[in-house]
C-alpha cells in the first residue's frame, strides 16, 4: 500500500499533537456552561455527560457530570468514561480514512462509486452517476435510514441490502443525511485500502494521535467505564452497554462506517486539536480545508465532505463562525470545531437511555456552546 510522503511520517512533538492541559480554573471560567449541564441532568435530558473544550491549543476544560443512568446508585460519569459516539464515527473514522486515501491518490472524489463497487449499479442507470463526493456530502439520492436489521442477520446480508436499496431522488439534486450512503462509502474505502475500517483507522488515525481509549467493539474489560445507551426490549432484549447502540451497525459486527466508534471526551478533543492544527500528523492542511468546506451543490446545503457546517438555527449555537464544522451523534454526542476561534467543543452523553424518545438535548447543545463562547470572551 502506498504510504504518505516523508513529511507526514516525521515525528510530531507531543506539544503539537496534544492540547496543553490547562483546565485548573475550569469551574470558575465555565461556571455557567457547567451549570447548563447540571440542570440538564436534573431535568433528565441525559443521565450524564463528559465534555472537553480546546482553545488556542490548550485543553481548557475536561469535565464530567451525572451518572450512567438516572438511578443515583449507578456509577458516576468521569472524564475517563467511554461513550458510544454513534454518527460522530462518520467524521472521526470514516471521513479521516477518506482524507488519507484522497491524499494517497486512491480516492477520486468525483469518480463514480460503481468504479469500486460495480454491484451498486443494479439496473438503474442513475446509480452510475453517484460519486464519492455525493456520498460524503449526503446528496447521493440514497435514503437516510433503513431498518435493514429487521431482515438481515449477518454483515454480508446487510451490506447487500444497503447496496440494492432504491434511490429516493436523482443523485446530486437534494440533500438527505444518509447512513445508507456512508455504509456504501465505507465499503468502497475498505476495498481501496484493502483493509477494514477499524484496522486502518487504528494504524493511521488513532495510533498516530495517541487516542488510546478510542476503539470499535470495546473489550469486555472496559464495560464498567461505558454508560449504557438503551434498555432494548424490542430487538436485542437486553441492556445495551459496551456494544454499539445502532442496530444496523450491530448486525455489521460493531464496525460500521456510520456508527460504532467508542471514545472519551479527551480523545475526541485530541482529534479536534489535530483538525485545528491542519490535520498533522494524519493529514495535510489543504486536505482538511477541502473536506471541511461547505459544498456549493445542491443549492442551500450545509454539508461539507463528511462534516456539517452551521445552519440557522444550528446545534452549534449562535456564535461559532461560518467556517466551523462539526457533527452530531444519535446517542447524544457532538463535536464542533471553529478554526477562526481556534476552538473545539466535545460533548458526549447517553441521552438515549433508557430509550430514544427524549430529544431535549436539542435545546441544551446550542445553549452550552453559547455559554462556552461567552466564557471565553470574558476571559480574554
Amino acid at each position: 500500500m502506498q504510504r504518505r510522503q516523508d513529511s507526514l511520517n516525521t515525528t510530531t512533538t507531543s506539544s503539537t499533537r496534544f492540547p496543553s492541559a490547562q483546565y485548573g480554573n475550569q469551574d470558575q471560567a465555565f461556571a455557567r456552561a457547567f451549570q447548563i449541564l447540571d440542570e440538564a441532568v436534573t431535568q433528565r435530558v441525559f443521565p450524564g455527560a463528559s465534555v472537553a473544550i480546546t482553545y488556542a491549543g490548550k485543553l481548557v476544560a475536561l469535565k464530567a457530570v451525572g451518572h450512567f443512568t438516572y438511578e443515583e446508585s449507578s456509577p458516576q460519569v468521569t472524564v475517563d468514561s467511554i461513550f458510544d459516539l454513534a454518527s460522530v464515527t462518520k467524521v472521526v473514522a470514516t471521513t479521516s480514512m477518506a482524507m488519507i486515501l484522497y491524499e494517497r491518490g486512491l480516492l477520486d472524489l468525483d469518480a463514480p462509486l460503481v468504479g469500486v463497487l460495480p454491484e451498486f449499479a443494479a439496473e438503474d442507470q442513475l446509480r452510475r452517476s453517484v460519486t464519492f463526493r455525493m456520498l460524503l456530502a449526503h446528496s447521493s439520492g440514497l435514503p437516510g435510514h433503513e431498518k435493514f436489521y429487521l431482515s438481515a442477520h449477518k454483515r454480508e446480508e446487510l451490506i447487500g441490502d444497503a447496496l440494492r436499496v432504491r434511490l429516493k431522488s436523482s443523485p446530486g439534486t437534494r440533500v438527505e443525511y444518509s447512513d445508507v450512503g456512508f455504509i456504501a462509502l465505507g465499503l468502497a474505502l475498505e476495498r481501496m485500502a484493502e483493509e477494514t475500517l477499524d484496522t486502518f483507522c487504528q494504524r493511521e488515525v488513532f495510533g498516530p494521535l495517541g487516542m488510546v481509549q478510542t476503539t470499535f467493539n470495546p473489550p469486555a474489560a472496559l464495560k464498567s467505564r461505558i454508560p449504557p445507551t438503551a434498555n432494548d426490549q424490542t430487538l436485542r432484549m437486553r441492556i445495551i452497554q459496551g456494544e454499539v447502540d445502532d442496530e444496523n451497525a450491530s448486525v455489521m459486527g460493531g464496525v460500521a462506517p456510520h456508527a460504532g466508534l467508542f471514545s472519551t471526551a479527551s480523545d475526541v478533543a485530541t482529534f479536534a486539536h489535530a483538525m485545528l492544527n491542519g490535520g498533522a500528523p494524519i493529514a495535510r492542511p489543504e486536505t482538511v480545508s477541502l473536506f471541511r468546506r461547505r459544498e456549493t451543490s445542491p443549492l442551500g446545503t450545509s454539508r461539507a465532505l463528511g462534516w456539517d457546517t452551521p445552519s440557522s438555527p444550528s446545534q452549534s449555537g449562535k456564535y461559532l463562525s461560518a467556517a466551523s464544522f462539526g457533527h452530531l451523534g444519535y446517542t447524544g454526542t457532538s463535536l464542533w470545531i471553529d478554526p477562526e476561534r481556534q476552538l473545539s467543543v466535545t460533548v458526549l452523553t447517553n441521552r438515549t437511555w433508557p430509550d430514544c424518545s427524549n430529544h431535549a438535548i436539542q435545546a441544551v447543545r446550542p445553549r452550552f456552546h453559547d455559554a462556552v463562547v461567552e466564557a471565553l470572551r470574558v476571559a480574554r
